[in-house]
């Protein structure tokens, strides 16, 4: 790995790694390990996005390079307050405050640790929590694109052409700026070109995954329906979303075109067996993201089938979130009412390690 000029200093990426192994002080961000770690991360990323010009990938290209690096784990910050047990949630002024706090450390020991490429952070959980929960949903988003990884806004936006357009300014742009988004494709096609369009190198290289199978029971009622003209609902999706990857690549082909996935890819659940391998064989060159593994009941080996060709990145949320609940290592404090928020958020990071392990087999 070369040198690196970061923050007006030139650090060669592998002493960096080296000391942030070797460190095990305390500063106000953690430990030096951890800090060290989340240099290191942050100086890969500007490595990637910046060798020889200002934005030479998009941020799916990003994702998947940083997949490939730190595995394929997908961190669902999908932190509702009722996640967190009594003992922690005291202490904080509102609940809103305690799922800040739960969140910067998962954050920060994830980054330290490498276990995983990005982070999802659902905004219905910070909506619910009014204007307080907003605050701490855009302080969320900076947190993680602080420590170089990759920042998705769950949102699952889609309506007509400047409705979209005013969706993509707000999460493109602006307080709850992030680096790709969710999006919903059921109004049409149409809808979808206000948010594409900020793939564009000038306005940011964003991205997104579209709606494609999802995970839940209920995808049958819509997604699997098929077609008079042949074929189902969701392959006219994952067909759109090939097209508009082609006009992409042609478009920016001078800074794109050597890009090993497209700039939007699909949302692919693991829980549907059956539509695993045909989806991953029809759109080869398509990154996807893949929720319902963990506690929504998706099996490693499903993920495994989804992540091969341009692979993806999967999301754990509540597996993540809850993992104190089944710690055996904190069962007493448990018991006794006496969990303190590193002993929880401890147990998220180790959650997220036998994850990473579990996915990569």
């Amino acid at each position: 790995m070369v040198a690196v000029s970061f923050f007006g200093i030139t650090n060669d990426l592998n002493y960096l790694q080296y000391i942030s192994h070797s460190f095990h002080g305390e500063t106000k961000y953690g430990s030096l390990r951890e800090y060290f770690s989340v240099i290191v991360n942050i100086a890969d990323f500007v490595y990637i996005k910046a060798m020889n010009n200002p934005i030479t990938k998009h941020n799916m290209q990003l994702l998947q390079e940083l997949a490939s690096k730190n595995g394929p784990l997908c961190v669902g910050l999908d932190t509702d307050p009722s996640y967190l047990p009594e003992s922690v949630l005291k202490n904080f002024a509102n609940p809103a405050q305690a799922v800040l706090a739960y969140n910067r450390e998962i954050i920060r020991r994830v980054a330290a640790d490498n276990s995983a490429c990005c982070f999802k952070i659902q905004i219905a959980y910070y909506e619910a929590m009014g204007l307080e929960g907003l605050k701490v949903y855009a302080e969320t988003l900076k947190l993680v694109r602080e420590t170089g990884l990759i920042a998705i806004s769950d949102i699952k936006r889609g309506d007509i052409g400047a409705t979209s357009d005013a969706y993509a300014r707000a999460h493109f742009t602006g307080d709850f700026e992030t680096d790709i988004i969710t999006i919903n494709p059921y109004m049409g096609f149409d809808t979808l070109k206000p948010f594409t369009k900020y793939a564009a190198p000038e306005l940011g290289s964003k991205c997104a995954f579209v709606l494609l199978c999802t995970s839940n029971p209920g995808m049958v009622d819509i997604e699997h329906q098929e077609l008079k003209s042949g074929g189902l609902l969701l392959e006219k999706v994952g067909n759109e979303i090939a097209r508009t990857n082609e006009e992409l690549k042609e478009t920016y082909k001078a800074i794109y075109g050597d890009q090993t996935c497209g700039a939007i890819g699909a949302v692919v659940g693991a829980t549907q067996e059956k539509d695993a391998r045909w989806i991953r064989d029809k759109y080869p060159q398509t990154f996807f993201l893949i929720p319902g593994y963990g506690a929504q009941g998706g099996a490693a080996a499903i993920c495994r089938t989804l992540l091969e060709k341009a692979g993806g990145a999967v999301n754990s949320s509540r597996g993540i979130l809850c993992a104190w609940k089944k710690d055996e290592e904190l069962s007493a404090k448990t018991e006794a009412g006496t969990l303190c928020l590193a002993d929880i958020a401890d147990s998220a990071a180790r959650a997220s390690l036998l994850s990473k392990k579990d996915l990569l087999g």
